[in-house]
């Protein structure tokens, strides 16, 4: 079962503008942030992936939806996560490993295609490679937010509420 027409997708309709080569966004850093951290976690949780993705739990979208908040308001599909050291990453070592997540779910995605099951990906030979990056990253970025990288994933719902504008 897939949750692929899920409702609660967090896919948005299209990309900004861009000037000078960066987007023109109002979206916050701390947002940026947050939505990468979400997907990251998720990629990086392969329990999560079989309970949730797998098993068509709504609420969490699914491995389409984590790539494109990995990559849609940072563009890491497009340029390196270093671009974003002092705002969206602490450092360069965050970024040097969310680029080796991002080009490891890329290079599978491109493979077996945006929109195929969820299976297709957790099957590919280089799954595991990809969420062994996607963990290193996710275990820096949560380790140097002062959070436990170990709890489960939350809800795209939660995601929402954290990252709404105030």
């Amino acid at each position: 079962m897939t949750v692929q027409g899920s409702e609660k997708s967090s896919r948005r309709g299209r990309r900004s503008s861009t000037m000078g080569g960066m987007p023109v966004n109002d979206m916050p850093w701390w947002r940026w942030r947050s939505n990468v951290r979400s997907a990251l976690h998720m990629l990086a949780d392969p329990v999560f992936q079989r309970e949730c993705w797998l098993a068509g739990q709504d609420g969490y979208g699914d491995v389409t939806d984590a790539v494109y908040r990995l990559v849609e308001d940072t563009w890491l599909d497009n340029w390196s996560a270093e671009k974003y050291v002092g705002t969206v990453f602490r450092d360069s070592q965050e970024a040097a490993l969310v680029d080796v997540a991002v080009l490891r779910v890329l290079r599978i995605m491109h493979q077996v295609g945006a929109d195929a099951q969820v299976s297709a990906y957790i099957d590919h030979h280089g799954w595991p490679e990809a969420v062994r990056a996607a963990r290193e990253a996710h275990v820096r970025l949560a380790t140097n937010d002062g959070e436990d990288p170990d709890v489960p994933p939350r809800t795209l719902e939660v995601l929402a509420i954290m990252t709404r504008a105030v």
